[in-house]
């Protein structure tokens, strides 16, 4: 299954937006942000080099995988859902990203509504995307 890693590209708006109010980590290994079926947190976001995003089946078994680069939002729809998040994301080693907690997310959202058309663009090319995948 192909997943178009360019769906988790946020608009360069909403992107500068969200790094102004992160907390950047920068990894010198490999270094799990996430797992599939966690309670979400809050949100990360790609500022340098690359992070993975998968799922699993079940039964453990690997179902998709996708790489991803700078401008991606990592666990938007979990941010957005309230669900958990619905993928596991890896930061390689030498990345930088951004972790963006619940209640600044949801702050920023409120104070600039013109960037939650922006968020809800780029869940709705990771729908499409993975819709595509499908077949």
């Amino acid at each position: 299954m192909q997943f178009d890693p360019s769906a988790f590209i946020a608009d360069p708006q909403l992107f500068q937006a969200l790094e102004e109010c992160c907390t950047s980590l920068s990894c010198d290994q490999e270094q799990v942000l996430f797992q599939q079926g966690e309670q979400v947190v809050g949100l990360y976001i790609v500022k340098k080099g690359e992070a993975e995003l998968s799922i699993v089946d079940d039964e453990g078994i690997p179902i998709l995988a996708v790489k991803t680069g700078p401008g991606a939002l990592l666990g938007l729809p979990g941010m957005l859902g309230n669900n958990g998040y619905s993928m596991t994301g890896v930061a390689h080693q030498g990345a930088e990203v951004g972790f963006v907690d619940r209640s600044d997310f949801n702050a920023l959202m409120v104070a600039n509504p013109q960037l939650s058309l922006k968020m809800l663009q780029v869940l709705a090319a990771e729908v499409r995307t993975a819709r595509r995948a499908l077949y």
